[in-house]
């Protein structure tokens, strides 16, 4: 061997030595957060009224949540690509409703006792009915635009592509709606059926804990719809198409599927979900604007992951898990809950980094595998 020559310097780095590094960043977390958590029960202790407020806004906000994550998860068991348009859908969704709503309160309908009495608290009901079905339409139209022109033509592009493509539909929707609307917040009117800030009184711990009608509307209809998807993907033909358009899109083409049809229908379902938590978000929080739907859409994709993205029990699981943890975080760490975006996207990377198959692991087909 030449002596001017000289050996390759090489690490043998053992194979545990990542899982090692990982455990002990795990532990130095949970050690933190045990002691954050033993000062607010010892030193500052909220009462059990504030812990049950901080515990049903979670609720409430998971429910949410799940129904955005189904969306992503749809879509990403299907084409294996994430939809980061998905939020801008449910904002859309939002804004069909709060038209929805405006259109009706200028609607008279006077009687004698009321000579001011309007379409929206005369039929209650049947404006909330009204206000879901334009709010999920135009976003189920939204996603099935958004399929045909941003998505298809890319379908066989390297799987960077279509993620640009997705993230650039995100921005032109969030401008055009600007454009559009205004970037103003806007409040959303609610029928006096569902009045914001009224509810059922209870008492816990000797103080008033209001639930909120708005805020059993939204969890109880979450709940509903979720468990509704649920039994289309698994009781329904359509439901076994989806499947099976999943598991093997050239199969499932011999075996007379129309790929293309099921794909766009997925689209539609998707986007349905995400106008209906569009339309509950602004029933509950009362203010949207053009930027209502970024936030939520990305917590719900944390949420897709933490559940097991490609999962729809996993998205439920996921979705109901953030938004307990997001409200319940910043008063379990005794922190500023202006803060609890920093727990949400916190929760993602530490997923990523210890369980990136997410709670109950993802649904792949052995082709994407």
């Amino acid at each position: 061997m030449n002596a001017l020559e000289k050996k390759p310097l090489t690490l043998n780095i053992s194979p545990n030595l990542g899982r090692i590094i990982r455990t002990i960043i795990g532990v130095a977390v949970l050690a933190w957060m045990a002691v954050r958590f033993y000062n607010v029960l010892t030193v500052d202790p909220f009462g059990a009224d504030v812990w049950t407020r901080i515990a049903i806004s979670g609720l409430i906000l998971g429910g949410m949540y799940a129904l955005i994550a189904i969306g992503y998860t749809l879509v990403y068991g299907i084409l294996f690509m994430i939809n980061f348009a998905h939020g801008e859908v449910m904002m859309i969704g939002s804004f069909g409703g709060y038209f929805a709503f405006e259109i009706l309160k200028n609607i008279p309908m006077p009687t004698e006792a009321d000579p001011k009495l309007t379409f929206i608290n005369a039929q209650p009901v049947l404006s909330i009915i009204i206000a879901f079905l334009i709010g999920m339409s135009l976003a189920s139209m939204s996603g099935y635009f958004l399929e045909k022109i941003a998505y298809r033509p890319l379908r066989g592009a390297p799987r960077l592509v279509p993620l640009i493509s997705a993230i650039g539909a995100s921005i032109f929707l969030q401008n055009a709606a600007q454009l559009l609307f205004g970037p103003q917040r806007r409040d959303y009117s609610n029928p006096d059926l569902l009045w914001r800030g009224s509810g059922w009184t209870v008492e816990i711990a000797g103080s008033p804990v209001i639930i909120t009608y708005t805020g059993v509307f939204s969890f109880v209809l979450s709940i509903l719809l979720m468990v509704g998807l649920y039994m289309l993907v698994q009781r329904t033909k359509l439901g076994r198409a989806m499947r099976a358009v999943a598991q093997d899109k050239k199969t499932a083409a011999l075996m007379g599927i129309n790929v293309n049809q099921i794909i766009s229908q997925t689209f539609i379902i998707s986007g349905a979900l995400a106008g209906a938590a569009g339309v509950m978000w602004g029933i509950h929080n009362g203010l949207i604007n053009h930027y209502v739907g970024f936030i939520p859409g990305i917590k719900a994709f944390t949420a897709a992951v933490l559940g097991g993205i490609g999962n729809i029990p996993g998205a439920m699981v996921g979705g109901l898990t953030l938004g307990i943890l997001e409200t319940l975080g910043p008063a379990a760490l005794g922190i500023d809950f202006q803060l609890k975006d920093v727990i949400a996207f916190s929760i993602l990377v530490l997923v990523l980094i210890f369980r990136p198959s997410g709670i109950l692991g993802e649904a792949l087909s052995e082709e994407k595998l």
